[in-house]
């Protein structure tokens, strides 16, 4: 059963993880600190470069560097990737996710704004080698919304259609179907192929719509893409049935998620014990994937309408 006590380790980590940082110093120093109490054998750091355009940015992205490099206190290998310019999101953390993959067949990633509980490392160690070599599963997540009123057995996880990003881990062969341009799209619309994720029309005409502005490129990001390549291979996710991951990045500073106020703002996280309740079957739970996309796709709604709110009210108050 999940516990929310304090998670004691059963062994030490064995997987490698990856911790994509760029000018936040703040949020990086209690992701880092989550990092160092789990003591991964190797560390993959990865940051992009300054934005000519940020005044002051250059010094900031140096801080998180050196800050991350002179508090490496456990015995590790590590290896870093810093970019001199900046490649923006899209291809910047696209980028070090495939140069995390060109040295490990499996491992973690951890944004820096992305605050991971304890179990989520031995969580991810743990199903990443019990479906290593089941090319149905290509996700592992660390966040969910699920309530414990909804849970219907003493499962440890879901498999869902969903893959989020904020703490989670895959293998090398699945993300070498990655494709950030996703150059099958017109295909994959033509033939409907979403239908066979998710059977309401107002889900499919969401993502459709994000993959359209990816495929356009409109949308600068990384992540649309991740959700096209698990799909379009018929893939599925793990979700835990708790939350293991609390977004800290929200406010102005943050790239997409920039409303401080939004329900997915530094969601409490809890722990979970092993060892770990697995599911009988490998299914997708469409009960818990209807809850779960009905928050987030609220979640998005209310962002969306309240962001422009706001920025119309700027806008009236500059003219007035």
């Amino acid at each position: 059963m999940p516990d929310e006590n304090k998670f004691i380790p059963p062994h030490a980590l064995n997987t490698a993880v990856l911790f994509l940082v760029f000018n936040r110093l703040d949020t990086t120093k209690q992701v880092f600190e989550a990092i160092r109490q789990a003591k991964p054998p190797r560390l993959y750091i990865a940051a992009d470069g300054p934005r000519e355009s940020k005044e002051g940015e250059a010094d900031n992205v140096q801080a998180v560097r050196n800050f991350v490099m002179q508090n490496i206190d456990w015995d590790c290998e590590v290896k870093t990737l810093f970019r001199e310019k900046n490649l923006g999101c899209k291809y910047a953390v696209s980028g070090a996710i495939t140069w995390f993959f060109e040295n490990e067949e499996q491992g973690i990633i951890l944004e820096d704004d992305c605050l991971p509980s304890q179990s989520f490392f031995w969580f991810c160690e743990c199903l990443l080698e019990k479906y290593k070599n089941d090319l149905r599963v290509w996700h592992i997540g660390g966040v969910s919304t699920i309530p414990k009123d909804i849970t219907s057995n003493d499962d440890s996880y879901y498999f869902s259609a969903l893959n989020h990003i904020w703490g989670w881990a895959s293998w090398k062969n699945r993300w070498e179907m990655y494709d950030v341009d996703i150059v099958h799209f017109p295909e994959y619309k033509e033939n409907e192929n979403i239908k066979d994720v998710f059977s309401r029309k107002l889900w499919q005409e969401f993502w459709l719509s994000n993959f359209e502005g990816v495929y356009s490129k409109k949308i600068d990001t990384w992540d649309y893409q991740w959700c096209f390549a698990t799909w379009i291979n018929r893939g599925v996710s793990i979700v835990p049935i708790v939350n293991l991951i609390a977004n800290i990045g929200f406010g102005v500073d943050a790239t997409h998620t920039t409303e401080n106020d939004s329900k997915m703002s530094n969601r409490p996280k809890k722990e979970m014990q092993m060892p770990f309740i697995h599911p009988s079957m490998i299914k997708i739970n469409k009960k818990y994937d209807e809850y779960n996309f009905q928050y987030l796709f609220e979640v998005n709604c209310f962002d969306i309408f309240l962001n422009g709110l706001k920025k119309k009210i700027k806008k009236i108050l500059r003219f007035n």
